[in-house]
């Protein structure tokens, strides 16, 4: 009794898979705000974005978010019309565990800096988003993809503030689980 009860509870459990939207929403806003949030190597470098952002301070906890966003919609036009960018997967998963470790060892450069090195990476993030869709509502879909990404810059910052608040390496230690995931994709 017990087995089937269980069974039936996972049965009921059970989600469709989510890998791809159909072909004619794979354009839309919606499409756009979904799409940073299906990769982990996304999130895990836009949320390692806003914790080292609020670790370097001041302007910078929305000057580095900004520069990688900015940076992140250039690429993204390059993208889609076309604009030849080398070694754009492994500097996406590269971002994850470079932001980390910079997040980890609360590396705080002068503010040009930081807005730099996030910007280098929201380069490639922008441009795996652009040269994926084509021109297909280009304007909707980056439109979504950039409030996705300012989201999750977001909730590094909030993440890191909570941590602070708690433990004073809070934000270091939520840098490492960053570089770690960010590690563990790499190895597979």
């Amino acid at each position: 009794m017990k087995k089937h009860l269980l069974t039936g509870l996972f049965a009921l459990a059970a989600s469709p898979a989510l890998a791809h939207l159909p072909p004619e929403q794979h354009g839309s806003f919606m499409a756009g705000v979904s799409h940073p949030l299906f990769g982990l190597d996304h999130i895990i470098a836009m949320v390692a974005v806003g914790i080292w952002a609020l670790q370097i301070g001041g302007k910078a906890v929305w000057a580095v978010p900004a520069g990688f966003v900015g940076a992140m919609a250039l690429g993204y036009f390059g993208g889609i019309f076309g604009m030849g960018l080398p070694f754009v997967e492994p500097m996406i998963l590269a971002s994850a565990i470079l932001i980390g470790l910079l997040a980890t060892f609360a590396v705080k450069p002068a503010l040009a800096g930081g807005v730099a090195i996030a910007a280098l990476f929201g380069l490639f993030h922008g441009h795996a988003h652009g040269a994926e869709l084509g021109a297909a509502n280009a304007l909707g879909f980056g439109i979504g993809f950039v409030i996705a990404t300012a989201a999750l810059h977001a909730a590094g910052i909030l993440a890191a503030q909570l941590m602070a608040r708690a433990l004073p390496y809070g934000p270091r230690i939520l840098g490492a689980l960053a570089t770690l995931m960010g590690l563990s994709l790499l190895i597979g």
